[in-house]
């Protein structure tokens, strides 16, 4: 039987994620693919920044900084170049990683740095007022759009693409074992892997645009999700309001740690 406690810090519980929040199922997601890869605990690092989904870092029993807003990435690359021997974990949420830190994001991927981003997608800042995010959809409350967003979306995981990561992925905390799955992949593949996971936020998102509980929420996410390939044979008026799911990139290439070293040993002769 899996012990979940052996990887958490359980002197730090209860958690302080609302009810019907999906970031727990992330967490028991991550520790699973983190056991499954054979990681000891010094060997890993979890970086976070500042919101409901970076308050994961307190509750795991590995090497954590708990670090400002948008700057994890940031952290996470000094020290992937310091001790590229750890493995580097960064733990966000849309608004830390797409907006305040939304350069540091962008150019991670083009430098393709080996880090691992678990990016929780809950389309609106949970914790800090509840203001739109990046993925806020258009039309939807929050508390600097009481009358609803008249903003274009990230496509978080687009941009990840555009800019060059090795591995992209994108899922739902209504299909755990994918959940699961997806970070296994990203864990294993050399340079920068993103897996965006689709998190409900029943207290901030959910009340404002009257989608109902937790339970609720994980419905029309599983209802709403649509895998890649039947995405392409779909009309653009009918993925509308659809969650698009699967894995978008997993590519070789050259990675940034790797070939700094390749320069620090040509200096050595």
């Amino acid at each position: 039987m899996f012990d979940y406690n052996y990887y958490l810090r359980t002197s730090k519980m209860p958690l302080i994620w609302c009810a019907g929040c999906g970031d727990g199922i992330v967490l028991k997601s991550l520790l699973r693919a983190i056991h499954k890869n054979g990681f000891t605990k010094d060997n890993v690092v979890m970086v976070s920044g500042i919101g409901c989904s970076s308050r994961l870092t307190g509750y795991v029993d590995f090497n954590t900084l708990h670090t400002t807003h948008g700057r994890a990435i940031t952290y996470a690359t000094g020290i992937k170049m310091a001790r590229p021997d750890l493995k580097v974990i960064v733990v966000t949420g849309d608004g830390d990683a797409t907006s305040i830190g939304g350069n540091h994001y962008i150019h991670a991927a083009r430098r393709n740095i080996d880090l691992t981003v678990i990016l929780f997608n809950n389309q609106i800042y949970g914790m800090t007022g509840g203001q739109v995010s990046p993925t806020t959809p258009r039309g939807k409350k929050a508390s600097t759009a009481p009358f609803g967003s008249f903003e274009n979306i990230f496509n978080i995981s687009g941009l990840a693409i555009a800019a060059g990561a090795a591995f992209v992925a994108r899922t739902t905390v209504a299909n755990p074992v994918q959940v699961e799955n997806y970070i296994n992949k990203a864990l294993q593949k050399k340079g920068f892997s993103v897996v965006e996971v689709m998190t409900p936020c029943p207290t901030t998102f959910g009340r404002r645009n009257k989608a109902g509980d937790g339970v609720d929420m994980l419905k029309w996410q599983k209802e709403h999700s649509v895998t890649i390939k039947n995405a392409e044979t779909m009309d653009p008026a009918e993925l509308n309001d659809s969650i698009i799911t699967g894995i978008f990139v997993d590519i070789d290439k050259p990675e940034c740690r790797a070939e700094y070293q390749k320069v620090i040993d040509q200096l050595k002769k």
